[in-house]
């Protein structure tokens, strides 16, 4: 049985568990204990050594809870130890009558001081112990997960969360490459972690690090064998248009040392405790560099990336197809769509043709069917919108790090999954080192993003 399979049963089930109403909860006597405890944990008593001990048995009565003992735990942690709100309100009432005398920089000093929640001391305590580091992600995720139910774990939320960007600073981070050579827990982490393209067996993880593969990660000191986010790339000639080719157990290992194009086709966030902590950009950056060292012929550096969201956003904004498939394109497309046994007259009838996956296995009604959905997929990248920024999260992500939407591919991935998510099809974003830095500079500013002449063309062809 593939390790991948096991590792997310033994998830499911934990999950499960952490769900049972009522179990593992705390009553009113236990929790008041847990309160003086957190109490002693902020202020700090005794020495190292106690300091320590009382943590460490903090986070055990935590970790031996289900979700309704741990949630209480978090509730009296964001709203009895904040900032003292009579001390900021004393501190902030002298700094604005210090302000323009020397005693400005004191009262500056006390200001901040008294902002300083007990929260911060409590998550040191808990970050100090030897596998503290990994603890305080694992109750960050709880946190996440509660904050929708209890908006009073918000504010704790967002100060760990900064707490965290400084403790995950990049240039804390070390970038390692991740081979089959590697320890096997290191190894079982991908099964586990992979989110993108589900690693189906030890002979599919080891052709994606065979040596046309790379695979790295980054890593934290404090978590050496845990990695915090890792890319796959394969070495190739040329743009890749098909992932199901890309991961080809059976295909001939290629000559690493010919490849002009690197695909990074997969990227995977592993610590959901780590949500709006970013360093993804700075791993593509640190990849990039990494590898046009070792493979100087190496001129292309492009993503293969899934599109998770058009197959929601296009069955709810059905305007969509008929600005993607002309009369004449909805002509041709019917022209072939005899064996299905549908009767094609406008472009939603094409829609509903698309719910049935069966059109996959016609190839000339997929050729048909190819030029309306590349101008539907680069209408949806280019103008559909989360607020201010683009829609799909893999957008976000790439175009965030200074990508450049380069091409639209179809029937470049036909598992259940990618047709469920996009019809199969599937994004090219480029990483051009020469120009990384003004699209990103372009697309933070002013909301600009970068796009191939044909992609453009096509999006704007609605």
């Amino acid at each position: 049985m593939p390790v991948g399979i096991v590792a997310r049963g033994i998830k499911k089930v934990r999950k499960l568990l952490s769900e049972q109403p009522g179990a593992g909860g705390l009553n009113e006597r236990e929790l008041a204990q847990i309160r003086e405890q957190l109490k002693d944990c902020a202020a700090g008593l005794g020495g190292e050594v106690s300091a320590r001990q009382r943590a460490a048995r903090l986070a055990d009565t935590y970790l031996g809870l289900y979700d309704s003992g741990r949630s209480a735990i978090l509730r009296v942690i964001a709203t009895e130890f904040g900032p003292d709100p009579k001390a900021v309100a004393k501190a902030h009432a002298r700094y604005q009558e210090a302000l323009g005398t020397d005693a400005q920089w004191a009262a500056e000093s006390e200001l901040r001081a008294a902002m300083r929640s007990a929260r911060l001391r409590i998550l040191t305590q808990f970050n100090a112990l030897p596998h503290g580091m990994h603890f305080v992600l694992d109750m960050r995720a709880d946190l996440l997960r509660y904050q929708n139910k209890d908006p009073a774990l918000r504010a704790f939320d967002r100060e760990i969360e900064t707490r965290l960007g400084a403790w995950f600073d990049v240039g804390f981070l070390e970038l390692q490459r991740i081979s089959w050579n590697s320890p096997a827990l290191l190894l079982e982490k991908l099964f586990e972690y992979e989110a993108v393209h589900e690693i189906r067996s030890w002979s599919d993880l080891k052709n994606r690090l065979d040596t046309d593969r790379r695979c790295y990660a980054f890593f934290h000191p404090r978590m050496p064998m845990e990695p915090l986010i890792f890319i796959e790339v394969a070495l190739v000639d040329d743009l890749a248009d098909n992932v199901q080719t890309l991961l080809d157990e059976h295909a001939p290992v290629f000559d690493a040392q010919r490849a002009r194009t690197a695909i990074f086709y997969s990227i995977s966030n592993t610590q959901v405790g780590l949500r709006g902590v970013t360093f993804g950009n700075f791993l593509i950056k640190r990849v990039v560099d990494d590898l046009k060292r070792d493979f100087p012929r190496l001129v292309t550096f492009a993503t293969l990336s899934p599109i998770p969201t058009l197959r929601r956003w296009a069955e709810k904004n059905p305007e969509a197809w008929s600005r993607a498939f002309s009369a004449d394109m909805v002509k041709r497309v019917a022209r072939h769509a005899g064996s299905t046994g549908a009767v094609l007259n406008s472009a939603e009838d094409i829609r509903n043709l698309l719910a049935d996956d069966a059109w996959v296995t016609d190839s000339r009604l997929a050729r048909a069917l190819q030029p309306g959905l590349t101008r539907l997929v680069a209408y949806y990248l280019l103008c559909a919108k989360a607020g201010e920024r683009p829609y799909d999260p893999v957008a976000r992500f790439h175009l965030g790090n200074g990508a450049r939407i380069e091409r639209i591919n179809t029937l470049a991935d036909n598992s259940a999954n990618g047709l469920q998510q996009s019809y199969g099809l599937m994004v090219n974003y480029l990483y051009d080192p020469d120009a990384i830095e003004s699209n990103l500079e372009a697309y933070s500013r002013e909301g600009v993003v970068a796009t191939s002449g044909a992609v453009r063309r096509a999006g704007h062809s609605t």
